[in-house]
């Protein structure tokens, strides 16, 4: 892994992704508003949003939760400057942990019972799709035989052919960590769940903007991944990986509307179930190969 790829990367995700993921975000509230037949906001919804919260005078139940946050959404960036930067796949998963880490102790840190029941299930989440993502990279050293992200680049047909079975089990997975129903235990963003914005109930102001440019982040992280599987060494691929996680990403959108939230032993027990199978069998068969 070369240092300064990875600080050229860590830049751009810094400036390009919020812009990324607040279009996806006001995409997002648009077309689920089709399909549930009202017009909707306009696309840029979202970032009026942080800018209000922006402009929002200081207030917080603790002051060290602003600091968890800021913390949170720094190694959120640093996870993806990683692996857009074409580091270490495995080191990124591990960073994107340790943001959302942070961002439970901002939780737990204000003492109040939504705040901590949303923080339990955001931990839960997080035992959900972690062995999937570990599988994830160990998939994809089997098939380039680096863990670095920019080795797809060296494949002469895309990883997806190898990985297929991995694939789906992400898919699975993709859902929990860009928070849809059937998995958004932690932080609903529908009024008909018995706990909305459990884990941000306590948050406002700047922290809450940050909270916000945070999950950007990470669903173009996320979508990243999903366009990994598609890259080799033809320029063309961007196109077609960009295109595959448009395409995912618009799946995840059709499940938040058409599924209702699970308890979470399901989700837990389910993850669990696809990660070993999926994850596994995936692995196997690359190593038999």
């Amino acid at each position: 892994m070369y240092l300064i790829p990875i600080i050229v990367g860590t830049i751009a995700f810094a400036v390009l992704a919020p812009v990324v993921g607040c279009l996806l975000a006001g995409l997002d509230r648009k077309l689920s508003a089709r399909m549930q037949g009202r017009v909707g906001p306009p696309i840029l919804q979202p970032y009026y949003d942080v800018r209000k919260l922006l402009e929002k005078d200081r207030a917080a139940v603790n002051n060290v939760e602003g600091t968890y946050i800021t913390c949170a959404l720094v190694f959120a960036i640093l996870a993806g400057g990683i692996f857009f930067g074409g580091g270490n796949l495995l080191l990124s998963v591990f960073v994107l942990t340790l943001s959302s880490l942070f961002f439970i102790l901002a939780a737990y840190c204000t003492r109040s019972p939504y705040s901590e029941v949303g923080a339990a299930r955001e931990a839960l989440q997080i035992m959900a799709e972690e062995p999937m993502s570990l599988f994830i990279a160990v998939v994809f050293f089997l098939a380039t035989g680096s863990f670095d992200s920019c080795a797809v680049f060296g494949l002469e047909v895309p990883a997806i052919g190898a990985t297929w079975i991995a694939f789906l089990g992400f898919l699975f997975i993709l859902t929990i960590k860009m928070r849809k129903s059937p998995f958004d235990l932690s932080y609903s963003h529908h009024a008909h769940q018995e706990l909305v914005k459990g884990v941000t109930t306590e948050m406002c102001g700047r922290t809450l903007a940050k909270v916000e440019v945070m999950h950007w982040c990470e669903n173009v992280l996320a979508l990243g991944w999903i366009g990994l599987f598609f890259v080799w060494g033809n320029p063309v691929s961007l196109v077609v990986a960009v295109v595959a996680a448009l395409a995912a990403f618009f799946l995840e959108i059709l499940i938040d509307n058409n599924f209702a939230r699970v308890k979470w032993q399901l989700m837990l027990k389910s993850a669990w179930a696809v990660a070993l199978v999926a994850g596994g069998i995936n692995i196997a068969v690359l190593m038999y190969l």
